[in-house]
């Protein structure tokens, strides 16, 4: 199961340096899933099309989670391009996270060692700058409860993190209510005692969202 609060890439993010008159630039884009990771490499090759070498990584998960992961030397000798980008990835504190590193070839020939600390300082570059939102688990909450409780339920709702998505008033107020997974037990808990066990709980749509501010 993936990890409940973790730090996910904020936007598209791209840093650009020069080593000995080769051009690296990298771009650094949210993975949700493979499919996400896979498009977002594909767009950035397509973009630079014309260049040496669009070398990639991402991991898909918690920050250093294997589970889900992939990478690519893209034609530059085996193990320095991809291997070492996918490193910084997994060590580096973020999640849901891809990178194509572009190179312009400048004339002058690296060697296997000077490709692996190109690489990962171009991606240690970008992550230093990359803006981050925490990833919240979710799970969704159909809430059915008395008129009389709506003022208070809103203030619990509030100290519990849960965020109100939908509400409808008829015969009993009705809300939908995305809850943090790890408070949702001590939220329905609250509730029941709030309401004297009145409140009508379901789980209720998907179980999973992003949130957080952008840090």
């Amino acid at each position: 199961m993936q990890g409940k609060r973790y730090l996910i890439p904020a936007g598209r993010h791209r840093v650009e340096q020069e080593i000995e008159r080769s051009r690296f630039i990298t771009t650094v884009g949210a993975a949700p899933t493979v499919e996400a990771a896979r498009a977002f490499i594909a767009d950035v090759r397509s973009e630079f099309a014309d260049a040496t070498h669009n070398c990639w990584a991402y991991v898909v998960g918690p920050p250093g989670s294997t589970g889900e992961v992939g990478m690519s030397d893209d034609g530059e000798p085996h193990g320095t391009a991809g291997r070492p980008m996918l490193s910084v990835l997994l060590h580096g504190g973020v999640g849901d996270i891809a990178v194509v590193v572009t190179r312009y070839y400048g004339g002058t020939k690296l060697g296997k060692g000077g490709l692996v600390r190109a690489y990962t300082g171009a991606v240690q570059q970008a992550l230093e700058s990359l803006p981050t939102r925490e990833y919240v688990r979710l799970t969704r909450l159909r809430i059915t409860l008395d008129y009389s409780a709506i003022t208070a339920f809103r203030r619990l709702a509030s100290e519990h993190e849960a965020r109100i998505v939908d509400e409808a008033y008829e015969a009993v107020a009705a809300f939908e209510v995305d809850v943090p997974i790890e408070r949702a037990v001590e939220f329905r808990a609250a509730l029941l005692d709030l309401t004297q066990g009145a409140a009508r709980i379901e789980a209720h749509g998907p179980d999973e969202a992003p949130g957080g501010p952008a840090r």
